[in-house]
């Protein structure tokens, strides 16, 4: 081949490291910021924390020079180059059932249809709002374990050292739901290795060391399946005809109960329809997760970043000032770098400490943008549901991204990072920003009906039905076409399954 010159006219964009971080930053949590800000302050010496409470980003501005302070579009338009997948939000053996049927009973029995079930105190939000002395100091406060509570029990056993190792190795191998997680066997096996006779005695020592974790408070703890779990708090009660066909029912029939076949029970069971509810009674006034009580409320717990708040007849959005990292410019490091300037020291390590410096600004600055963005598109999404905020859910409007997008003139790719992993607090309580959009459904008069409303309505019917009668998907879909709306039973049927809501045969009253 013979070598030649040719000239090629291309467009490509380049993003600057600070465009780079901009749009990082922007998609971040609130716990994943406070991470990146723990970072940077280990990294860069530049950079410290506010000691004390005043607003940062007011004063950051005005420390940032004219050069420096490139406007939101910048960064905005670059992030519009950007695009990426943004995931849209949203028979059986009873000595088998596992953490799979646990939650697939609980669900099929629908906890809120039983007044028995006992509700973990304090952990709900109404128990927490009703209480006027909570500090909110206090959910940094670890509560006890599971684990902690059994062991303070074990003084009082007066076990040999043996067996309170042997009981020590089960304690900790419980799950988060207060179940064996594993086999005695493996346990076994992983402690004794190949030794057959060692593995032999550490099983029979584990055997009678589950013994007595299975006796020893809250009741039900270390048990290996959700039918021994209930059978184990069943045994404590009171001895009587309905109890005894409660432990029948929890040994080998969980799976009928869950499904409401009230006349297999009767046949299984031998006992009348009347004992049959009284046992079911006692069932649902168990606890099918013993450490239910040790889980940490605090955990699940979500921290709003905007806030939204009433304002004459209007709502307006404010930035919550406990997520928003306060970051200053350390004076003394910076004053150094302007006397190392104007006495000429222009030598490799000072024009390193002069990046370090600018880095350090344009992360605060980047901070301040990915609020004001925010913001800004929190209040647009206000703007738009302004019915939700007075009527709840059942007022929601359809809205989509770009709908949003084209009204702050940004790329629908940024208004998905804003929304994802960000919270709102309302009169209604505290929503990821996603929730806010929802697809458009028809109705007879030739408007729309937000999916999201449709929810909230199918919820409403569903909660009013006669229990002995409950509403099947095709009759949920014929009351919404009788209030003008158009949805198909399939869609009734995702919408159903979305809100956690059994089946029309799992919700049926025995």
């Amino acid at each position: 081949m013979k070598p030649s010159l040719q000239v090629r006219l291309s467009q490509h964009l380049a993003l600057t490291p600070q465009l780079q971080q901009s749009i990082r930053l922007l998609q971040l949590s609130t716990l994943e910021l406070h991470q990146e800000v723990e970072q940077m302050l280990e990294q860069n010496p530049f950079l410290e924390a506010e000691e004390d409470t005043a607003p940062v980003f007011e004063p950051m501005a005005e420390r940032l020079t004219p050069n420096e302070r490139v406007g939101e579009r910048e960064t905005e338009n670059a992030s519009e180059a950007v695009t990426g997948s943004v995931e849209e939000t949203p028979g059986v053996d009873s000595a088998e059932f596992g953490a799979t049927e646990r939650e697939d009973w609980e669900n099929g029995t629908e906890r809120d249809d039983f007044d028995g079930i006992r509700e973990t105190p304090g952990t709900g939000s109404a128990a927490s709002s009703d209480n006027d002395d909570f500090d909110p100091q206090e959910r940094n406060v670890p509560g006890q374990t599971l684990q902690e509570f059994l062991r303070e029990q074990m003084p009082g056993m007066r076990l040999s050292p043996e067996d309170a190792a042997a009981l020590h190795v089960l304690i900790e191998s419980l799950d988060d739901d207060g179940y064996l997680a594993d086999p005695l066997e493996e346990i076994a096996a992983q402690l004794a290795g190949e030794d057959e006779e060692a593995r032999a005695e550490l099983l029979e020592r584990l055997q009678c060391a589950l013994k007595w974790l299975q006796s020893m408070e809250p009741t039900g703890v270390g048990a290996r399946s959700l039918s021994e779990c209930l059978t184990l708090q069943l045994r404590t009660m009171e001895r009587c005809e309905a109890q005894m066909i409660a432990i029948i029912v929890c040994k080998q029939h969980l799976d009928l109960l869950a499904r409401r076949d009230l006349k297999k029970l009767m046949a299984a069971t031998g006992a009348d329809e009347a004992l049959l509810k009284e046992a079911q009674l006692i069932i649902t006034s168990l606890e099918p997760k013993p450490a239910r009580p040790f889980a940490r409320a605090e955990a699940n717990i979500i921290v709003p970043d905007v806030v939204v708040q009433k304002s004459g007849r209007n709502w307006k959005v404010v930035l919550n000032p406990d997520v928003m990292p306060k970051l200053r410019i350390n004076d003394l490091y910076a004053q150094a770098i302007r006397q190392t300037r104007g006495a000429g020291g222009a030598n490799g390590s000072a024009a390193g400490l002069s990046s370090r410096l600018q880095e350090a600004r344009w992360f605060m600055k980047n901070i301040q943008q990915r609020f004001d963005t925010i913001q800004r598109v929190s209040q647009a999404i206000v703007e738009r549901q302004k019915s939700f905020f007075t009527h709840g859910e059942i007022a929601m409007k359809p809205l989509v991204l770009r709908e949003i997008a084209d009204e702050l003139g940004l790329h629908e790719s940024t208004i998905s990072r804003v929304t994802t992993a960000k919270y709102m607090a309302t009169p209604f309580g505290t929503f990821e920003l996603k929730y806010f959009f929802g697809s458009s459904l028809n109705t007879e008069a030739g408007g729309n009906a937000s999916s999201t409303a449709v929810r909230a309505l199918i919820k409403q019917l569903v909660s009013a039905e006669d229990p002995a009668k409950p509403l099947s998907d095709s009759q949920l879909s014929q009351m919404l076409e009788e209030q003008g709306i158009q949805v198909a039973r399939r869609t009734v049927a995702k919408y159903r399954e979305a809100l956690k809501i059994a089946p029309a045969n799992l919700r049926k009253a025995m």
